[in-house]
């Protein structure tokens, strides 16, 4: 080891509390105090590393010193990228940095002529939040943040792709914030404070993982910095100024569990500066002719009060050296090459001291493959520099764009201010917490248990486990299904506003057919008494299930037993329960059921309709194969086409093709042949039942069968209360099913009858008389949704008398596995949209004759797009409608930071790009203004962000229209009510945002401004 103390280095005899090296090595930054303000100076490395380059006078020492902060900088740090250096000190600001583009010496402002920048370096922006000095400043990993603390008791997480966005402000401390460190990966950030705690936040909702406090309970007096340091493995956090026994030490604790067990003593005084190598290392050990390579350890540089520094490794109990007296002064911060075998460190007495390790004191580093490896050992994912310099600014061209930014500024300077204050408030802690455990703790508990189960021959089965989406941050589907939910809750999500009513198939609908199929819980555990209860009601086909617990903050939810029971909600619910369970069918309920098909048999049998005994309508049921083995000695007995009398039918029941035949070959021939017929359940015959149709205004409806008259014959009675107002009217045959809106009432009878009556209880015109008996019956507005046993789909339009859909098959849609509808929608402009078991929504556009997917809860595209920094603060609260309430899909706030080290900058741009223009078609098909709205104003902003001129230019020309009147022009003025031209003029602020679209910008603001005028 050399030791070296380059005099050069220093700030005319004023402190030097920072230092921090470039990752290139080429040059390295320090901060303190000038003569009358903050300094920060760049220095050349060579002249400190080789002697020859600092006898050389060729060879500049000092490359650039910027004198813009008003009082002290107490931190300097280098992005990882090495474009940008940020810079924090009394003045209560962060200053980002960048070279010019100009190189060539110019002198330093008040100085001599001798004193020369050789280097331009520019403040790029200046961050402003913070009511007190900023003690440290430190860049996540990825370069995407940038986090700063301050003695005002907080922490700010800045976008450092769009400064000076604030993305967050943590608070917690109750003391002096004065040490910021992030784990190698981005997944926490670390801060100490003189409140003697030491708080980790996760970045995934930047809520508090945990406060440690214990090792820092003794702590007397204060020092002026507490810079704390994760080890690059991911496994330690090391902390300053900890005390055990009396004495002073750096608390080491470990990732796992948090736990204080070991530290670095030794010191005299206490520890200010903690730094680890940014290398991992090994030791290659000879014995003889073959060579054994120690476990991989970390390296750790400790400077003190006592102003000495020594340096440890974590595979030794001692340290590797220890230098007493180094400085005159306390030492301030420490830096590391990114090779790992030279350290920088400063003190406050304003010198600085370099320490230069041959390879073999220290051992070999790891690949970047091997660290790569630890980190997906330790934290499921691994650390790729994803994101690309900021879009560079150009020269303003013309008035009309600095006209336009001139309007612009008072605006953002008011945005910047809302964006602070609602940065107070980060987002609920639910999304990524299980009581208390982590979603990648639950994750890993997961994989180290598999779930097995037993066939009936005694084989042996693995349940596969969906644990992808816990990596989210979000109300994914699958997490969502495994927390109870109250009957309250779920009647609160599933209502909607503007009288859209999500449908699901209710008790009464399934009753007919028996009682759904029991299942086994997969882990073989003792299922708990709530899950009984709720199992017992759902056999008995109640109308409502046993109490399920509520979802508060007293629930205490086992994360294994609550993941598990997506595999048995399913099976014990039936419709009588919370619709929320079955809306989705889990991952591992889908391949369990693809591999029991395959075996599978083929067998066509006829169901006995309950509603209407005179009809018959054949379906075909899946037999296991090795069930009819087993009772193959009374196979005689069940013929071809006799009915079998089995209680656990499912409500949807399609034909399997045979075994030999692969799935896309089983797909074709369900859609191309259809060799069977679709059933769907129909609603029981009740004495009488009642339901609400709307809220505002309040609507009921009263329905009473078999009214005994004077002459014997037996009357159906309809009553609908409206505000206090009935009406009321007699039909000759019993209702099945009933449902209206505040312009329509429709009711369902026997022998396939629907008659409709207007919101005063007269009738519109004679009963329809429908192809097979009714399955589900919906109202909305003026339009009449009718899904029929047979699987066909009508819709009508009571006020026009005219049909939207006639009698449209579902086939194309039910084909395939084993699926049901789950819930259907009808939307105010008369689309129906059905939820299949499978997680997929569906609707049909008449003008299209077509059925269109608009939604898939297992679409990676949902889980991948992130375009958080594309809603403007107006657009917290997603825009409510259809397609909204189809999705059930909250803003993916949290999600930036699991993807941001996981996916290629490319693959999520093309991705977010995909999912945006899905939601646009989604709502245009849907016909859903205020949605199609919402959704093309992100999707511009996100073009904007992005750089993509191109289909920008596509959106804002679709949107002009012709500028002169041409008779062969197809362009429409209008799109679902809107303008075109109108929604252009909402866009082009946006577009104006980036200079580098000036041009664009300009170019439709002038043709707007040209058609205004005439």
């Amino acid at each position: 080891m050399k030791l070296l103390k380059p005099a050069w280095v220093n700030h005319n005899g004023k402190p030097i509390f920072s230092v921090d090296i470039h990752p290139d090595g080429t040059k390295f930054a320090t901060g303190g105090q000038g003569e009358d303000s903050g300094k920060v100076v760049i220095w050349n490395m060579p002249p400190v590393v080789k002697e020859e380059d600092e006898k050389n006078e060729n060879v500049p020492k000092m490359l650039c010193q910027m004198d813009n902060h008003l009082a002290c900088v107490n931190c300097v740090r280098w992005s990882n990228n090495g474009a940008y250096l940020a810079s924090g000190g009394d003045d209560k600001l962060i200053m980002v940095w960048k070279r010019s583009g100009y190189i060539g010496p110019s002198s330093v402002f008040g100085s001599s002529s001798k004193l020369t920048n050789v280097e331009q370096w520019r403040c790029l922006t200046i961050l402003r939040s913070h009511s007190g000095d900023v003690m440290d400043v430190a860049w996540s990993p990825h370069d995407a943040w940038l986090a700063s603390c301050s003695v005002d008791n907080t922490v700010v997480i800045w976008n450092a792709l769009k400064f000076p966005e604030i993305i967050a402000t943590l608070r917690g401390h109750s003391g002096l914030v004065k040490g910021l460190t992030w784990d190698p990966v981005g997944k926490y950030i670390a801060s100490q404070a003189d409140d003697r705690s030491l708080k980790v936040w996760r970045t995934m909702d930047w809520q508090l993982e945990t406060s440690i406090t214990k090792p820092f309970d003794e702590c007397g007096g204060t020092t002026h910095v507490l810079r704390l340091s994760w080890s690059p493995d991911g496994h330690y956090l090391v902390s300053a100024h900890a005390m055990n026994n009396s004495g002073p030490t750096a608390q080491i604790i470990e990732r796992d569990g948090w736990k204080t067990n070991m530290d670095f003593v030794g010191h005299r005084k206490a520890v200010t500066v903690v730094k680890f190598n940014p290398k991992i290392f090994k030791k290659e050990q000879k014995n003889g002719s073959s060579s054994k390579s120690s476990g991989p350890y970390c390296c750790c540089a400790v400077g003190s009060k006592d102003r000495s520094l020594s340096v440890w490794l974590t595979c030794l109990k001692r340290p590797l050296v220890v230098i007493h007296e180094l400085f005159d002064k306390s030492i301030m911060d420490i830096s590391w090459t990114l090779n790992g075998l030279g350290v920088l460190v400063c003190s406050m007495d304003g010198s600085v001291a370099y320490l230069d390790f041959p390879q073999d004191e220290l051992g070999d580093p790891l690949t970047e493959e091997e660290k790569n490896n630890i980190h997906q050992s330790t934290y499921g994912k691994s650390l790729a520099i994803t994101t690309e310099p900021q879009l560079s600014t150009t020269i303003i061209e013309n008035p009309e764009m600095l006209k336009f930014q001139q309007k612009q500024q008072p605006l953002q300077d008011v945005e910047q201010r809302v964006l602070a204050q609602r940065g107070c408030s980060p987002a609920p802690a639910v999304a990524s917490m299980v009581n208390g455990e982590s979603l990648e703790d639950i994750r890993k508990n997961l994989l180290k248990k598999q779930v097995e189960t037993r066939t009936a021959d005694g084989r042996r089965r693995i349940t596969p486990l969906c644990i992808a989406q816990l990596d989210t941050g979000d109300f994914s589907t699958a997490f969502f299904n495994s927390i109870p939910i109250s009957g309250s809750l779920a009647g609160s999500m599933l209502s909607s506003q503007s009288n859209q009513q999500l449908i699901s198939l209710d008790s009464n609908t399934t009753s007919s057919l028996g009682a759904p199929k029991t299942s086994q819980d997969p882990t073989g555990n003792v299922k708990p008494a709530e899950e009984t209860a709720n199992k017992e009601s759902g056999n008995a086909s109640s109308v409502s299930p046993a109490a399920p617990p509520s979802l508060s903050a007293h629930t205490k939810i086992e994360p294994m037993k609550a993941l598990d029971s997506r595999f048995t909600e399913r099976s014990k619910a039936t419709s009588g329960t919370t619709g929320i369970a079955h809306l989705n069918q889990s991952v591992g309920d889908r391949i369990k059921e693809q591999n029991t098909a395959k075996d599978q048999k083929p067998t066509r049998d006829l169901l006995e309709s309950s509603s209407d005994s005179e009809e018959k309508i054949p379906a075909a049921k899946p037999v296991s194969k090795r069930k009819a083995e087993a009772d193959a000695d009374l196979g005689e007995k069940r013929k071809k086409g006799r009915p079998r009398k089995d209680s656990r039918l499912m409500s949807v029941s399609l034909a399997v093709q045979s075994q030999a035949a692969s799935a896309s070959e089983k797909e074709l021939n369900c859609v191309a042949t259809p060799s069977f017929v679709l059933r769907l359940p129909t609603p029981a015959s009740q004495k009488s039942f009642s339901l609400q149709i709307t809220t505002d205004p309040s609507i009921y409806i009263e329905v009473e069968n078999e009214i005994r008259t004077v002459g014997g014959s037996k009357l159906s009675r309809l009553k609908c209360l409206r505000e206090g107002k009935e009406w009321e009217t007699v039909l000759t045959s019993q209702i099945l099913a009933a449902a209206g809106s505040t312009d329509v009432v429709c009711v369902a009878c026997e022998k396939r009858m629907l008659s409709m009556f207007s919101g005063s209880g007269r009738r519109v015109f004679p009963p329809i008389i429908l192809p097979s008996p009714i399955s589900t019956l919906q109202c909305t507005g003026s339009y009449v949704m009718a899904l029929t046993a047979a699987a066909a789909l009508s819709v009508w339009d009571v006020q026009s008398q005219t049909v939207i859909i006639k009698n449209e098959s579902l086939q194309p849609i039910l084909s395939g596995n084993d699926l049901t509808v789950s819930h259907t929608l009808l939307t105010q402009r008369g689309i129906p949209v059905l939820n299949l078991s499978n997680g997929k929504a569906y609707c049909f556009n008449p003008a299209l004759c077509t059925w269109n997917l608009i939604n898939d809860m297992q679409d990676s595209m949902a889980q991948c797009a992130d375009y958080m920094n594309c809603m403007s603060s107006q657009d917290g609260i997603m825009c409510s409608g259809p397609l909204s309430i189809i999705q059930g899909r909250t803003s993916n706030a949290g999600r930036q930071a699991a993807r941001l080290f996981t996916m290629p900058h490319q693959v999520q741009q093309e991705t977010t790009m995909a999912y945006l223009e899905n939601q646009i078609a989604a709502a245009l098909i849907l016909q859903s203004s205020q949605e199609y709205r919402y959704w093309l104003l992100i999707y511009a902003r996100y073009l904007v962000n992005e750089g993509f001129e191109q289909r920008l230019r596509e959106v804002c020309q679709e949107l002009l229209g012709p500028v002169h009147n041409s008779t062969g022009s197809q362009w429409e003025s209008r799109i679902l009510g809107f303008r075109k031209r109108e929604l252009l003029k909402e866009l082009l602020p946006l577009i104006g945002q980036n200079l580098r679209f000036q041009r664009l910008f300009t170019e439709y603001q002038e043709q707007l401004d040209s058609l205004r005028d005439k």
